[in-house]
């Protein structure tokens, strides 16, 4: 890695605190790459070599099963993706892709460990990437077991409303079905549930969606704290 991109990745919410020698030692030896959208980045079943952290772009992570596919989740710019894999020195248990030209830092596992028993900071950094992918997943679990797919729906569009500046009108980050993946349901679902949606004043003209009467809605999602809020 180059010395520019070097000074680049010490920024990332990874590296904060962490003493400057792991960190360089760390990202000497780590490459920077740039990926198209679709190219898959992890395969599910091989072995973790590398710590990835987005830096750019999106990346889907993703299982698959005897022809089917799911998606687990979407994640953005500042996170990373197997940690507990690269930490225990075991098989990905899921598959990873770019949705959009991304760039990807992968770190060498082998160096994660070995900062991770040296750097009080950077191991702090991991518990905490690893304890909000666990409440992440616990309310994940909770959205899939206790809502409707209706319900599902109308909470993700209030999320994106107010990620997207709380204006009532957005666009769609990804493609419908990655959406109907990641909300655990079929496509064809998905698209009933939005016309389900049209008495609450949503309207979906291609990717825009557009939220008429914000009461209405949050009144439908009874958003709660404890799966809706990402500070919670």
């Amino acid at each position: 890695m180059r010395q520019h991109e070097i000074e680049e990745m010490r920024s990332l919410p990874l590296f904060a605190g962490v003493s400057a020698s792991h960190t360089v030692g760390m990202l000497r030896g780590s490459f920077l790459q740039r990926f198209p959208a679709h190219v898959e980045l992890i395969r599910e079943g091989e072995p973790s070599d590398f710590l990835h952290v987005v830096v750019e772009g999106q990346v889907e992570i993703f299982s698959a099963y005897r022809g089917r596919e799911t998606t687990v989740s979407v994640l953005g710019a500042g996170q990373s993706f197997i940690v507990a894999a690269v930490l225990l020195d075991k098989v990905n248990l899921k598959s990873a892709r770019a949705l959009s030209p991304s760039r990807i830092l992968l770190i060498p596992a082998e160096a994660v460990r070995h900062s991770f028993g040296e750097d009080a900071a950077f191991s702090r950094a991991l518990a905490l990437e690893l304890a909000f992918a666990y409440r992440s997943l616990v309310k994940e679990l909770k959205n899939q077991k206790l809502r409707s797919s209706l319900e599902r729906l109308a909470n993700w569009i209030l999320q994106q409303n107010a990620e997207a500046g709380g204006r009532g009108r957005f666009e769609l980050p990804f493609e419908k079905r990655i959406l109907a993946s990641r909300l655990g349901m079929a496509p064809e679902v998905l698209s009933r549930s939005f016309a389900s949606l049209a008495p609450y004043h949503v309207e979906v003209e291609g990717p825009t969606i557009t939220i008429g009467d914000l009461e209405a809605l949050t009144t439908l999602a009874k958003p709660l704290p404890t799966i809706d809020d990402s500070k919670t």
